[in-house]
């Protein structure tokens, strides 16, 4: 089974809101096509982008997890490429999987579609109505649990080797309950640069060691250690060691109203 990609829901609510790719762009504080190729899946973003994205539609990562595949416009067919204009190779596409789940009830969710790349000025702007799917399918999508075993969970690879796993959502919460994994050299951020968004944070190591930027301090995270902050503060988390860092992390989304305005 599958859901809808990451990227294709940002876009869904982009267009839900009007909003442009360039003006999206100007608002996170990266190129239009760098947004572009994120909503159609050819890049993944950073931890830090993927934030900063979700705050300026205002909406929650919860939110880009949840969503049935009928609420993602169809694609919009490719702009005819110049014969003369080689065409760059594909970056590696965001990739979100969710195993079959253990309940045999459950129905199955139509394959999601891949939205293509939209040109800005083309006028083409505006989401399609798309094929409603069972109350079954639409449960499945937003409640995780109360038990979820191991390979049954959703997982997000993320730009500069960062994985989340998504452990559980119960709905009517925002609150982000993940297992996450950095990668050695892997950073919150790919620019470098500390990131802030809204709610409170909470984690705990598992395994390795994280470094993370705090405002103008510094802390080496190991084994066994936790951090509590709100999220609007500075912050950046990286693996300096040579093995992956584990840890499980909430983030408790306490300005972005629930459910989200539309």
């Amino acid at each position: 089974m599958s859901v809808p990609p990451v990227g294709a829901r940002i876009r869904e609510e982009r267009l839900k809101r009007g909003v442009t790719l360039r003006a999206l762009a100007r608002a996170v504080g990266v190129s239009a096509s760098m947004v572009s190729q994120i909503e159609t899946g050819k890049s993944q973003p950073s931890v830090s982008t993927l934030y900063a994205i979700t705050q300026s539609l205002g909406i929650s990562i919860e939110d880009v997890f949840n969503a049935t595949p009928g609420d993602i416009p169809p694609p919009e067919p490719e702009p005819p490429a110049a014969a003369s204009v080689p065409q760059p190779a594909a970056a590696p596409a965001m990739v979100v999987t969710v195993p079959s789940p253990s309940r045999e009830d459950a129905a199955p969710l139509p394959a999601a579609p891949h939205a293509a790349p939209v040109e800005e000025g083309s006028g083409d702007e505006s989401a399609a109505d798309g094929k409603a799917v069972s109350s079954a399918a639409a449960e499945t999508l937003s409640f995780m649990g109360p038990l979820l075993r191991s390979g049954e969970r959703e997982v997000l690879e993320l730009e500069s080797g960062v994985t989340w796993e998504r452990l559980g959502h119960v709905p009517g919460t925002n609150v982000d309950f993940l297992l996450v994994t950095y990668a050695p050299g892997g950073s919150s951020s790919g620019t470098g640069k500390l990131m802030r968004h809204g709610g409170v944070e909470h984690g705990y190591l598992l395994e390795g060691e994280l470094t993370l930027t705090l405002g103008f301090e510094t802390h080496r995270m190991r084994p066994g250690d936790s951090v509590s902050f709100p999220s609007a503060t500075p912050h950046r988390y990286q693996n300096e060691g040579d093995v992956p860092a584990v840890g499980v992390w909430f983030v408790h989304d306490t300005e972005t109203p629930w459910p989200p305005t539309r």
